[in-house]
């Protein structure tokens, strides 16, 4: 695929007859160097420094042929000593060897275009074009606040929670361009993506990566299909889901109470979430969890018969885990006695995390024993084998860099390849028993080839508000950015979760986002940090009604979803799609990213601000589209103004597909 035309100074790589490298000694693509790193972690916020010694660029290259693959000789000038050979394999892929073991930095320059957009990044919340902008790639809590210009992001950075627009719980060092090709950075080391510049992309990566893999495509739906083969097709969604919402509750034994008012409502409910399933920690944050993975017996009275009356119900029960244990747990003194728990680097006593007000150890999964303790033994007996059917697998991204582990790669490393290894231990428990695609759970973490384990992401922790980079529309952005690197199946917290600095949740804020969820691949809702101090779905009999409502549009287009499932199982394609994936042809979808396709026949345009009943929409061209509640019809290619009354958001459908009949009758339902 890839092919390499020497020139008179220089060299240039096509994929597919698109230039991707371009080197000359006046404008070299490779750069070597050495860099200390400075990596200070409070309660998954990171401060990252590094200190560059050397960056030199590589100015001469000597191209040669090798068994098929040509070999690129990098120097720092003509008859100097190579410093990196570079190997342009046949299927693809760009492989490093450096002279010497110092060097810890390369920057690599890609050919770019002035009107190039690039999308990816792992799960991005503020961005969905990423070009003009600079992205970090290393896994951590996404800060409350986002914004550098808000006093929210203010008031957390005093506290050191605070975050930036590149921060997100999910990187990946993948993005597809504009020019139909896709370039991804096999490495776990910390990276960044720099697409600032007219000319050139610039990678950075905190080592020598073990390969820069390259894939071009006639079209976007085959060149994502490619990513997730690359990266692994995600389990199938079980088909108890679509039965409705999942409720998140957290009140011990009442919320079985509660429950049952949901059920009278109307609402569709295929779940009861309970995260406090294993009891309460109240810290200044909010009520946390007790981070020991088993039934709390006093918080959840007889859960294991109320488990078997739900599911006479039709209503499974599920729960919370995550790979830390709490110090004052009863699980922490069996995992360390078994040697299960991650060292300290400067003595043999167990390496202990602050979570905030609490303290815990981390489970080392680089321990093969220790994996297979916590899936078979917690995972697999405490929560599959009690009766869970699902639970948010929390967490993954808090992996200190000053670690020791079992198998011995440093801490660096590891960070961003622990959600993919906490994956693959979910994974494993729920194969164990035979469960997969019957068994969901979801995560927030994510990394390369999170995607062939986690069969279902969480958009995280978003504030519980409309605002640009922490709120409601983060969730679009983050939905189409991860989808175009393998997740099919994306999802959030209805109401949203991070109330902090008197920030708290309104009906309206409620309703909007039930709005949207019901066009998602799941509908689950969750309390918050808060609880007693945010409005809750139940509490308001207006925000409840229409919480029902929207339950049961989603059960309607549960027929839709399964057909958008078995794309996403046969195709590589997610259920959340970006407008230019299906509209290639129509420059204006490239940079949208308040609406999106569900699948290719409906249109979804959330309402992402307080106080407005209309939005505009961008109708793509190429397509007519019908408005899915007044049935009116619109060419594709312009803006429209549309009512968008509560119950009614922005939904319309592209007429002539095989699910007309259904998208008709959401009018009458």
């Amino acid at each position: 695929m890839l092919k390499v035309i020497a020139l008179a100074d220089g060299f240039e790589i096509q994929a597919a007859g698109r230039t991707v490298l371009r080197h000359s000694s006046a404008h070299p693509c490779l750069f070597i160097g050495r860099g200390e790193a400075d990596v200070q972690m409070q309660r998954g916020n990171f401060a990252i420094s590094d200190y560059v010694s050397e960056r030199i660029p590589l100015r001469s290259a000597t191209l040669s042929q090798d068994d098929g693959d040509v070999q690129v000789r990098f120097a720092v000038s003509e008859g100097a000593p190579t410093e990196l050979l570079m190997a342009v394999r046949e299927e693809g892929h760009l492989t490093f060897q450096a002279a010497s073991d110092s060097i810890n930095r390369l920057w690599l320059r890609v050919a770019a275009t002035k009107d190039e957009h690039v999308w990816g990044g792992g799960e991005q919340m503020s961005y969905f074009d990423m070009r003009g902008r600079h992205f970090p790639l290393w896994t951590s809590e996404p800060g409350v606040g986002r914004d550098k210009s808000t006093q929210l992001t203010w008031m957390a950075d005093q506290a050191g929670a605070g975050g930036d627009y590149f921060h997100t719980n999910y990187p990946q060092p993948t993005f597809l361009s504009s020019r139909r090709y896709a370039l991804h950075v096999e490495t776990t080391a910390y990276s960044a993506f720099d697409f600032r510049h007219a000319d050139f992309h610039e990678i950075e990566v905190w080592a020598v990566p073990d390969a820069i893999e390259l894939f071009a495509c006639d079209t976007f739906i085959d060149l994502v299909g490619v990513l997730s083969d690359r990266f692994g097709r995600q389990p199938p969604l079980p088909d108890w889901v679509l039965n409705g919402a999942i409720v998140g509750l957290k009140q011990g034994s009442e919320s079985f109470d509660r429950l049952q008012a949901f059920v009278a409502s109307g609402a569709a409910i295929s779940g009861l979430w309970c995260e406090d399933w294993v009891g309460l920690r109240i810290t200044s944050f909010g009520k946390r969890l007790f981070w020991d993975w088993k039934w709390n017996a006093e918080r959840y009275p007889g859960l294991d018969q109320k488990i078997t009356e739900l599911a006479g119900q039709g209503i499974r029960f599920l729960g919370y885990v995550n790979p830390y244990l709490c110090v004052d747990g009863s699980l922490f003194p069996v995992a360390e006695q078994a040697g299960y728990l991650a060292k300290r680097q400067d003595s043999d006593a167990t390496y202990l995390v602050d979570f905030g007000e609490f303290d815990c150890g981390v489970v080392d999964f680089t321990n093969p024993d220790a994996a297979h303790w916590f899936a078979d033994t917690i995972i697999g007996g405490e929560m599959l084998d009690f009766g869970l059917s699902g639970w948010m697998a929390d967490f993954g991204e808090y992996l200190p860099t000053d670690v020791r582990l079992a198998n011995g790669v440093d801490g660096m490393l590891m960070h961003n390849a622990w959600p993919t290894i906490w994956a693959k231990v979910n994974a494993d428990a729920v194969a164990s028993r035979g469960k997969t695609g019957e068994a969901l759970f979801f995560m927030r973490a994510g990394y390369t080839g999170v995607q062939r384990y986690c069969p279902l992401l969480w958009a995280g922790d978003q504030s519980v508000d409309f605002t640009r980079h922490d709120g409601i529309g983060t969730v679009v952005c983050a939905a189409l950015s991860s989808g175009l690197l393998g997740n099919a199946y994306h999802h959030s917290d209805i109401g949203g979760y991070t109330s902090l600095f008197g920030n708290v949740r309104t009906a309206e804020l409620l309703m909007r986002w039930s709005e949207m969820a019901a066009f998602t691949a799941v509908m689950r809702s969750h309390e918050g940090n808060r609880p007693d101090q945010n409005l809750q779905l139940d509490q308001d009999p207006e925000v409840l009604a229409h919480f029902a409502r929207m339950t049961r549009i989603y059960r309607h287009l549960a027929p839709y979803i399964r057909f958008l499932a078995t794309e996403a199982s046969g195709a590589g394609l997610p259920l959340q799609r970006p407008l230019f994936l299906h509209h290639e042809d129509d420059a204006r979808t490239y940079a949208e990213q308040t609406q999106y396709l569900f699948g290719r026949d409906l249109l979804v345009a959330p309402v992402l601000e307080a106080g407005v009943s209309s939005r505009t929409v961008y109708l793509p061209s190429g397509a007519d589209w019908t408005h899915v509640w007044s049935g009116d019809s619109f060419a594709g290619g312009q803006d429209i103004e549309i009512s968008a009354p509560f119950g009614q958001p922005p939904v319309f459908y592209r007429p002539g597909g095989d699910h007309d009949s259904l998208f008709q009758s959401l009018r009458t339902l």
